[in-house]
């Protein structure tokens, strides 16, 4: 009996010795990583899938979020499941700037004897995108009436190098009530001092003797995708902006970004050119997106009066603000989906694009500021990824 107690005994101390030195855990593998939270599922396009990755391969240490946009995302705080006993520094669920680019997290094992690197990057979906720079202007005549001037316009080149007139401004129906003034005296005018190369210059003008007596007492600078109707400048203007081009896309149109800098002039006055006392200006950019033709097949062309607000419009999307700065900064606005998009009729030219930049975002209504100064430089129009080749401007 005290033979097999003694055994007994034996086993109980051989086991609570092993028990003892049993090794710790020399793993230090990220095993699942993902965003938390209804706060941040506005930064995903699919955030039911995109905000979370399982099953971390062992050999990955580099991972990656696809997010739709850098500019606004907020400091993301990651949820991480490691190996057994494992740590993690930043500590897990410590918010991260990722805007700058990625951020390197250290896992090291339960035994303290092996550490592992990883970086985490957030990364805006890679789109097809509509890319403006600016650096095609030329010096274009204009002739009206008894006046003859000259101003400054842009275009675009499509992909078989055909020169194209994307763009419009107020500078046709400005230069006919000043006809003295030299193309530069203009309200939207080229600078070579841009982001990056050249850019354009809008500013807010007192529109001239022949404007005022009809009193139309300034004009703001503007540059959009469309035509002016020189005709109408004087009778209506609402009705001589002629927004928008039709283009084919191969993906909805989902956000524009740029570059800009703004400086409101020292006093806002209304429609009767009287000052408005603690009124501020504001400059304003804006894109919409509309059916060209109604059930009929008759063309449709949308104007300053009724380009937001027009049944015809699909998509549109709007700057919320453009504080004053004299330094280059970014922009960025997102569609919002107003009617369905007929993915057809979207590849055949079936829609038309404004996209509308303005020193006064009452300048339409001849309201604003004299002096208010708005650039603009290195615009996109983001669209949807697909699996087509990228789609340059026609």
């Amino acid at each position: 009996m005290k033979y097999i107690s003694a055994t007994l005994l034996m086993t109980v101390l051989l086991l609570t010795s092993c028990f003892k030195d049993e090794a710790k855990n020399a793993e230090c593998d990220i095993l699942s990583v993902w965003v938390e939270g209804d706060d941040y599922k506005d930064c995903f396009y699919q955030p039911e899938t995109d905000m979370r990755q399982d099953n971390v391969l062992a050999s990955n240490s580099h991972i990656v979020f696809n997010v739709k946009s850098l500019l606004s995302l907020p400091d993301i705080p990651l949820q991480f499941t490691l190996t057994p006993g494992a740590t993690i520094e930043p500590a897990n669920g410590t918010a991260q700037n990722f805007r700058n680019g990625p951020v390197t997290y250290k896992v090291t094992s339960e035994d303290g004897a092996w550490t592992r690197t990883y970086t985490v990057e957030f990364r805006e979906a890679d789109m097809p995108k509509l890319e403006f720079d600016f650096e095609n202007y030329e010096i274009t005549d204009g002739n009206m009436l008894f006046f003859s001037y000259k101003y400054y316009s842009w275009f675009e080149y499509d992909r078989s190098g055909n020169k194209r007139n994307v763009w419009a401004t107020g500078n046709q129906g400005f230069g006919m009530g000043n006809s003295n003034l030299s193309p530069d005296e203009h309200p939207t005018v080229p600078i070579a001092d841009g982001y990056e190369g050249n850019c354009v210059r809008m500013r807010t003008l007192s529109a001239g003797p022949l404007a005022e007596a009809m009193k139309k007492y300034m004009a703001a600078g503007n540059l959009f995708i469309g035509a002016f109707d020189v005709n109408k400048a004087l009778s209506s203007a609402l009705e001589s902006t002629l927004m928008g081009k039709d283009f084919a896309f191969p993906a909805n149109p989902l956000r524009v970004t740029g570059y800009y800098k703004y400086t409101p002039g020292a006093e806002y006055r209304n429609g009767e050119n009287k000052v408005v006392p603690g009124k501020t200006d504001e400059a304003d950019i804006y894109a919409v997106l509309y059916r060209n033709k109604d059930k009929d097949g008759n063309a449709v062309v949308l104007d300053g009066g009724n380009v937001l607000t027009s049944e015809y419009v699909v998509s549109k999307a709007r700057v919320k603000s453009l504080p004053p700065t004299d330094t280059w900064q970014p922009f960025e606005m997102f569609f919002e989906e107003i009617k369905p998009i007929d993915d057809e009729l979207l590849g055949q030219f079936g829609y038309n694009l404004a996209l509308v930049f303005s020193s006064s975002k009452d300048g339409a209504l001849f309201c604003g500021a004299i002096g208010s100064t708005l650039y603009i430089d290195k615009v996109e129009i983001s669209l949807e990824k697909n699996d087509g080749e990228e789609e340059k401007q026609q």
